[in-house]
């Protein structure tokens, strides 16, 4: 039986200091159950010929190894003898007499899905004959380590941030254990304690965590049995320290583990537990060996445009100019043909903020054992407020938050100032989630920024290195108004959408040169005014807005080439005008870059462009700028219900999506 870590007491008929008068060398032998080696240091110490006789040094060592599990006290021995020279008889023994334990604290170290006993840290005694005491127990290596990477190692916890059970709350805030399929979300652990019940009479093992751990996870002892009953909360908030309630013969005992808090500022996501053996009959409590184990709490993950979607959300509103319902319909549409579910949110939910995108964003947390997705709400706190967690928030569906304490939100706080690039590869470093990308104020300047509260828990879950751009000079303030990723279906997988200024100007004068100066923006639309591509043109007020927005995105743009390691052919000019509202901008028709992405469907803000031979001049260029790619663009009207209150058709829809495949603790960082 491999075992991965024994405790080992001795009683010998003989001090082990005291080797007799005129000994020189000594020999070892013990039980079949045990293996004995030694450990020396060449440079000091000869090996001798057979291994038979070993010198009286105190540079050699005994080590002891039991494998096996004693049945009863002192069932095991190992005998040293000791010579005056090679050739004489012994001129003494010593005797030791030895109990092997089997204590070790177990979890799901391989990230295989099951916690495994490891086999490849043996217990052992180390002593030396010279030396004047045995060390009575060995010492193992913890698991204290947790590495990243495929041939990593380590225990993975999830924050129990779902609800089980019907009630108002996640289920981590609950003390007790309130349904046995709570049970799936936490991480099993296995505490091994073998051996002979007399020795446990005058020792006791005690399970510990820190006191900054105990607030981020519980445990439950499982006792056998069905009910809720039969599991005890033995450690986590106000309880550090448990003495195991081991019962007679019992050499496993399993215990369940929960996280409580995600990685965040002063929380590296690590968390260690240990277990002691302590002799209780020492004038003081004395530990004779300690094990770990460490678990490092999953992160957080937001998925990109490039991951099948599988829910779109949109809020069903009424307004000055009536119900959303035409649009609404065309979200419908759009979700059938990308074979994704619709969900409403109705007006008595959303209490008419149709601005679910900046509300929240969808995002899983993922062990081997388990995944769920979890929405994170944002400290917007408008209509939408209470959606995510009363009508979202439930069985494997978890939910986080991050409120603002002693200010309330900026525009830039909302999650359409939140988005997460495709996979990437920037020089030698593999970004395999992609990055997350928020807005902010430029480099050095006193604008706005996304609250730090919300930047330094992006910034904690590690696997998606969040890039601040620049988003301060939109009077929104979002990245949304200026870019977007889409899928492909070419080597790259994915292309990166700006908004441009300079390619509409430039789409705009080849059209004139062409004669088609008079076509007209804004042709169809009723109460707005027409503005012909002469009359866009000649505006100096406008192409002096142009000049200013694209000097903004271009610096974003050499960002985000940076960060994400792009080159020019990975990134698609959109045509879009902006106007300057005081110091900041705002579209000047609707922002197509706005995009809501379902696979190869776009849903695209129809931008209303001059009309060439019957067709929208904007949408034919964005066609031919996408539709090679594989994609299908889908140009659809929110003018009155989206674009005239400042936001376009991703400010008004939120895309729940597939996980990576890719498992996140098999990320190099």
């Amino acid at each position: 039986m491999d075992t991965e870590m024994k405790m080992v007491a001795w009683v010998g008929e003989q001090p082990p200091n005291d080797v007799p008068k005129g000994a020189n060398t000594f020999g070892v032998s013990g039980s079949s159950e045990v293996k004995i080696y030694m450990v020396y240091d060449p440079a000091r110490v000869a090996e001798p010929t057979g291994r038979a006789h070993w010198p009286l040094d105190a540079n050699v060592d005994v080590v002891v190894v039991a494998d096996k599990v004693s049945k009863d006290l002192n069932d095991l021995k190992v005998k040293v003898s000791y010579f005056e020279s090679p050739d004489a008889r012994a001129v003494g023994h010593s005797v030791l007499y030895l109990t092997s334990v089997d204590v070790s604290l177990d979890a799901d170290t391989g990230r295989t899905g099951k916690v495994k006993k490891g086999s490849g840290d043996k217990s052992h005694v180390v002593t030396s004959p010279c030396s004047t005491e045995l060390t009575q127990v060995s010492r193992r290596v913890p698991q204290k380590t947790w590495r990243w990477g495929s041939g990593g190692s380590g225990a993975i916890l999830l924050v129990n941030c779902d609800r089980d059970v019907r009630g108002s709350r996640e289920d981590l805030h609950a003390s007790h254990l309130r349904s046995l399929e709570d049970l799936q979300d936490m991480s099993p652990m296995v505490l091994s304690c073998g051996g002979p019940d007399e020795l446990f009479e005058s020792h006791k093992l005690v399970l510990k965590v820190s006191l900054p751990d105990s607030r981020r996870l519980r445990v439950f002892c499982a006792r056998g049995g069905t009910s809720l009953s039969n599991y005890k909360q033995v450690l986590g908030p106000h309880h550090e320290v448990y003495e195991v309630e081991r019962h007679p013969g019992e050499s496993d005992i399993q215990f369940y583990v929960e996280g409580l808090a995600f990685p965040d500022t002063n929380f590296s996501g690590l968390i260690s537990l240990s277990v002691s053996l302590e002799n209780t009959e020492a004038l003081s409590e004395v530990s004779l060996f300690t094990d770990s184990v460490t678990f490092r709490v999953a992160p957080w993950i937001m998925t990109p445009n490039t991951q099948p979607p599988l829910e779109l959300y949109v809020c069903s509103v009424t307004d000055a100019h009536g119900r959303n319902d035409k649009f609404l319909e065309d979200m419908a549409h759009l979700a059938l043909k990308a074979n994704c579910k619709l969900v409403v949110c109705p007006r008595v939910d959303n209490h008419n903020d149709r601005w679910i995108q900046d509300e929240m964003e969808f995002g899983y947390i993922e062990a081997p054992h388990k995944s769920f997705p979890v929405v994170f709400d944002s400290p917007r706190n408008r209509g939408l407020r209470d959606f995510a967690l009363k009508k979202i928030l439930g069985p494997d569906f978890g939910y986080v938050t991050r409120e603002i304490q002693y200010a309330g939100a900026s525009g830039l706080d909302s999650f359409g100032n939140l988005d997460v690039s495709p996979p990437v590869r920037v020089g030698n470093k593999e970004y395999p989630l992609g990055r997350i990308l928020i807005g902010g104020n430029f480099p050095k300047s006193s604008g706005r920024r996304m609250a730090r509260v919300v930047r330094d828990f992006l910034q904690a879950q590690q696997v998606q290195a969040p890039v601040e751009l620049y988003s301060d000079w939109l009077s929104v303030g979002h990245v949304d108004e200026f870019l977007s990723f889409v899928p492909t279906s070419d080597q790259k997988g994915f292309r990166l959408l700006l908004a441009s200024p300079s390619a509409c100007l430039q789409l705009f004068q080849e059209l004139k040169e062409k004669g088609y100066g008079e076509a007209a923006q804004f042709d169809g639309l009723k109460h707005k005014t027409k503005r012909s591509i002469n009359d866009i043109l000649a505006d100096k007020h406008l192409r002096r807005d142009s000049v200013h927005v694209q000097k903004c995105i271009d610096w974003n743009r050499d960002v985000l080439k940076r960060e994400l390691g792009l080159s020019e052919s990975d990134i698609v000019d959109i045509p879009q005008l902006f106007f300057l509202k005081g110091a900041y901008a705002e579209a000047f028709f609707p922002d197509m870059v706005n995009m809501v992405v379902l696979g190869k469907y776009l849903g695209i803000p129809k931008p209303f462009g001059p009309l060439i031979n019957g067709r929208c001049c904007l949408e034919e260029k964005v066609r031919s700028l996408l539709e090679p790619l594989g994609l299908h663009c889908v140009f659809i009207d929110d003018f009155l219900s989206y674009h005239q209150l400042l936001g376009e058709i991703h400010c008004g829809t939120n895309v729940r999506r597939k996980p990576f495949s890719f498992r996140w603790w098999n990320s190099v960082l």
